[in-house]
């Protein structure tokens, strides 16, 4: 395998959208999974972990890959409030990605020196993320929100912005989503099952991830 670049401590949002084709959106409910699960992903080719802010544990598990995988590059997210933003940065996530935006959230991220993909809908979000300095966005909830179609139009009034598409990405579809030429990378929960996790089946997790890794991008 050919060597990869080094990741900066601090990444921008582009250099997170192009490392790999697919950043895994992940789950984790026992703070014991995500060590083992971060080295799977890293051993599959998949670098960018986003750990969502949505279990009590979440924090915990940030804290614990960002000190045991120096390999991996932690960001959280379902990041909602400037607050999010600051516990995901002590925890040690190096991006962060949110569902929605808002100005208070990009003003902490900016601050923290923390890269974010804020999550857009619609021509209006766009506009007022571009506003605050931000062009790559996650597209949320990609297939609900319109899809190929809607990110095919986008392609014309937003030439200058590269999207994560998120929402309903699945393996079947990723590759029609990736061979548009303003998708960066795509976001997606396949890579880590909640069934692998559970049974501790870390094999799986790196073949996922080795094929998520191949997935070929314009």
């Amino acid at each position: 395998m050919a060597m990869r670049p080094e990741i900066p401590e601090r990444p921008t949002a582009q250099q997170v959208m192009q490392d790999a084709p697919v950043i895994p959106v992940i789950v984790l409910s026992a703070r014991e999974q995500a060590v083992p699960m971060a080295r799977a992903l890293v051993a599959g080719g998949i670098r960018m972990l986003e750990v969502t802010l949505r279990t009590p544990v979440a924090l915990a598990c940030i804290e614990a890959i960002a000190r045991e995988v120096p390999e991996a590059v932690v960001g959280a997210g379902t990041l909602r409030s400037a607050a999010d933003a600051q516990a995901a940065a002590l925890a040690g996530a190096r991006f962060a990605v949110s569902p929605g935006y808002t100005r208070s959230v990009g003003k902490a991220c900016h601050e923290l020196g923390l890269a974010l993909l804020p999550g857009v809908a619609t021509g209006s979000e766009i506009m007022m993320a571009q506003e605050d300095g931000y062009t790559a966005l996650k597209f949320f909830p990609a297939l609900q929100a319109g899809g190929l179609a809607m990110l095919k139009a986008w392609s014309g009034p937003f030439n200058d912005v590269r999207f994560c598409p998120t929402g309903g990405i699945t393996p079947h579809n990723a590759a029609e989503f990736l061979a548009l030429p303003n998708v960066a990378c795509v976001g997606g929960s396949w890579l880590t099952p909640a069934d692998a996790l559970a049974a501790g089946d870390w094999a799986r997790v790196t073949r996922l991830a080795s094929e998520a890794a191949a997935l070929r991008r314009v």
